[in-house]
């Protein structure tokens, strides 16, 4: 191939490529739908172009200027850019974004918690003699089919509403952190907090008593498992990067994905503060039935309208993501 006749058909592309970095600044998404797509393919024409040129011509200047413009579209296009943003972008844009850019992990992470509820509380209803015995003894007084209000007025009540969720906070980190386990503790944590949920639901079914469990576990619990369940998609993001780590080192990967699993945590932190103060304020009051799963549907909806609603990306901005 002659040298003189490849620059003369490669080069415009090559030109028009440092036009759509230097437009871009780093950002693809300033370049709209259009321009990220173009940058995509010029993209893997200079990739070919290098490759033929070291190849064909090696030694050669021309591959001394395509090798950094191959290293700088590759950054663009696949890099990791720091978002600089106010923490009231953050809560009212970024957060939501960062949950819904994640929907297949959190499928998961939903099956890992609630598929165990189902069964669990299928299996109580069944066999409450076996399943009694797997709750702690603090939690048993609501499956007592003569128990309606919890005994002990509104200190206990407080105390037997917090007592599956007291340890939400811990719960989250090592939910999350248990995606250091290749994501097999942040499974078991989910599966956990479904099976202890689901075996009291069960027996408090069994028992004809489940309105007692609905009255003081669905005004704070619907929020709070929403809580735990995107911990757990944190967590299968850390995991996801010692899995497949691609062409990078596992380091550097997990390096990559740290900073938005932990983002995605900490931005949970104020609806855990939330579900605590309905927890504490409004549980105990032994709401009427229709009032506690109002609160609880209430809060859960409000929350996931937020994913929905706010979490949406242009079609620029979640194509330079991928």
């Amino acid at each position: 191939m002659n040298l003189e006749a490849f620059i003369s058909d490669s080069a415009p592309a090559w030109g028009d490529l440092e036009r759509l970095l230097d437009r871009a600044r780093n950002r693809p998404e300033r370049l709209g739908v259009e321009g990220v797509l173009e940058l995509a393919r010029l993209y893997r024409t200079v990739v070919a172009d290098l490759a033929l040129a070291r190849r064909a011509f090696p030694g050669d200047p021309v591959i001394e200027r395509l090798e950094p413009l191959a290293l700088s579209a590759r950054h663009a296009v696949y890099g990791e850019r720091t978002r600089r943003g106010s923490l009231r972008d953050f809560f009212a844009r970024d957060y939501w974004r960062e949950i819904r850019a994640e929907r297949r992990l959190l499928a998961i992470a939903l099956l890992a918690m609630f598929a165990p509820t189902l069964l669990s509380a299928v299996w109580a209803i069944h066999d409450p003699g076996a399943a009694i015995g797997l709750i702690p003894s603090a939690y048993r007084a609501a499956a007592d089919p003569h128990v309606r209000h919890l005994p002990g007025g509104l200190s206990t009540q407080a105390a037997f509403a917090s007592s599956i969720y007291t340890h939400n906070i811990a719960v989250t980190f090592l939910t999350f952190a248990g995606g250091l386990t290749m994501g097999l503790g942040t499974l078991y944590l989910l599966a956990y907090n479904g099976l202890l949920l689901g075996t009291l639901a069960g027996l408090t079914i069994q028992a004809g008593t489940f309105s007692v469990f609905v009255r003081y576990i669905v005004p704070h619990g619907l929020l709070e498992l929403s809580c735990i369940s995107i911990s757990g998609v944190a967590g299968l993001r850390l995991a996801r990067a010692l899995i497949d780590p691609g062409l990078r080192p596992r380091s550097e990967a997990l390096q990559a994905q740290a900073r938005g699993a932990v983002l995605m945590v900490l931005g949970t932190a104020p609806w855990l503060v939330l579900a605590g103060l309905t927890e504490g304020f409004v549980t105990p009051r032994a709401l009427p039935l229709g009032a506690a799963l109002a609160v609880g549907i209430a809060l859960a909806s409000l929350f996931w309208g937020l994913v929905l609603t706010r979490g949406r990306q242009s079609r620029a901005r979640a194509f330079a993501r991928r």
